[in-house]
């Protein structure tokens, strides 16, 4: 969870920072941009960093990193100092989740595994909804350096746990051989990707050389990485575990959950703030239940996932969210908070009801030096599938907001009598006012412009949510291609060895 959040508590302290650093919003972006790059490149690495430097080593390793360089951070008196130190924070935060869920499923027999999945999966999935509602709370109540230093006391506490009572598998084995181009190749393939997945709606995507040119170097990148990474005898990233069948239907589901879930935690805080003009903070509350339903699920997930097939908790996971997302795409401008309740409690049993199964699902079958890898790429894929979806849907918004916007201009006209009695309404509440007759007409057209604004980012709203249910429900059908080992008193990887 203190990785999770802190890569999405930052965005709320940006105007802080802005002033406090005397920064652009396109340099404060880099704190942000900065600390992503960094993680993306980690995380598919993980597997083999952990063989090659050991698994516990290299876990205690990561967090005193993260922690640290959180100080360094919050110590920072200068955008450059800030951006240096982030870098270095998401190169140990990259390690935190795949190397736990490697460590979790190895250790715990398979009959437990599923709990303790659901345990862990209460970051995963509650850690972004509850990013922005802390940072809010903090930058309100303190200021922004403390969105780091809260990190001291967990991490030194993680850390120290680790060391304690996380050991090493017996008959671990540490590789000597450093893949050096493979690294290299996924250093430009996962940074242009990332990059252009996160600046591409601002840059005007194509329109820009520098997209352009890094559309290209990341295609040609990620080809040759793994045309690299499949000849070599000792790669730094093991695609070969995508050869069973359930790794790779479970990483596929995992990408389409990443669209979701990060596409929807991104749009809804602007469209409560933006659209309907809450605060952070009045935003945050009105998340939470959503957070709260989906530790729940998470936790209810892992206790029978001994007892029921995970394709069904799957399947009922999607079509929650879905619902979710449908009443969501009924929401108004005049919608006030409690029409958010249940729908945001819907995408929260949705989404905690599919990280435990997804992982089941991908890993269960794997032997035990193959976890390391898997669960590396499981999760960069479900990154990258969280960058698709921000991009997605920041593409779409501004896509059908001008798409809406020219649709409802057709309907303001002076030959409507619906306009024109409008206008007469707002003209003379303005003139009610003490406004002279020029000014009240001016203040008019003004508010029906933006009544008009509005409205139309409420109906881009609308279809961006409706298209968030539809791309996960139609991901389901890979659920056929499963092929489960039988349950029966079947023990996990570690245990089975």
């Amino acid at each position: 969870m203190m990785q999770i959040v802190d890569s999405s508590i930052v965005n709320v302290a940006i105007p802080h920072m802005m002033g406090n650093l005397g920064a652009s919003l396109d340099e404060i972006a880099w704190v942000s941009t900065g600390y992503i790059l960094a993680a993306v490149i980690v995380i598919p690495l993980t597997g083999f960093l952990g063989e090659f430097f050991g698994r516990k080593r290299y876990f205690v390793t990561s967090i005193l990193i993260f922690t640290a360089a959180s100080i360094l951070c919050g110590a920072s008196h200068s955008l450059d100092a800030l951006i240096f130190w982030r870098v270095v924070q998401g190169l140990g935060g990259g390690a935190l989740i795949s190397t736990s869920q490697a460590v979790l499923f190895e250790a715990f027999p398979r009959e437990e595994a599923g709990m303790a999945m659901g345990l862990f999966g209460l970051g995963i999935m509650v850690g972004p909804t509850l990013g922005p509602t802390l940072g809010g709370w903090i930058t309100d109540n303190y200021s922004w350096p403390w969105i780091f230093y809260v990190n001291l006391p967990i991490g030194i506490l993680a850390a120290a746990l680790v060391g304690a009572y996380v050991h090493d598998h017996p008959s671990q084995e540490r590789t000597k051989h450093v893949d050096y181009l493979g690294i290299a190749l996924l250093a430009v393939s996962a940074i242009s990707l990332q990059y252009l997945l996160e600046h591409g709606q601002r840059e005007d995507w194509f329109e820009s050389g520098l997209i352009v040119s890094l559309t290209i170097a990341a295609v040609v990148g990620s080809a040759l990485l793994v045309w690299r990474e499949m000849t070599a005898e000792q790669p730094a990233i093991d695609f070969r575990v995508m050869r069973h069948r359930d790794t790779w239907v479970g990483t596929a589901l995992g990408v389409v959950v990443g669209v979701g879930l990060f596409g929807s935690v991104f749009i809804l805080p602007v469209f409560l703030q933006g659209t309907l003009r809450m605060t952070a903070w009045q935003s945050g509350l009105i998340i939470l239940p959503g957070a709260i339903a989906t530790a729940f699920s998470t936790f209810t997930a892992g206790r029978i996932d001994r007892h029921v097939d995970p394709r069904l908790v799957v399947t009922v996971g999607g079509g929650f969210f879905f619902l979710s997302m449908w009443q969501l795409s009924h929401i108004t401008a005049q919608s006030g908070a409690h029409d958010f309740f249940w729908p945001l409690i819907f995408r929260g049993l949705g989404l905690g009801g599919l990280f435990v199964p997804l992982a089941t699902i991908t890993l269960s079958g794997l032997d035990r030096r193959e976890l390391g890898q898997a669960t590396g790429l499981s999760n960069f894929f479900r990154q990258m599938g969280g960058s698709l979806g921000i991009a997605l849907m920041a593409t779409l918004l501004v896509h059908y907001q001008q798409e809406s916007r020219s649709v409802l201009a057709t309907h303001l006209s002076w030959y409507d009598a619906g306009t024109r009695m409008r206008l007469g309404q707002l003209t003379a509440a303005f003139l009610s006012r003490g406004a002279d007759v020029a000014s009240a007409r001016s203040m008019a057209l003004t508010a029906m412009q933006g009544q008009l604004v509005q409205q139309a980012s409420v109906l881009a709203f609308a279809k961006v949510f409706l298209l968030s249910g539809f791309i996960l429900i139609g991901a389901l059908p890979l659920l056929l291609l499963v092929r489960l080992p039988q349950r029966g008193g079947q023990r996990g990887p570690a245990a089975a060895e």
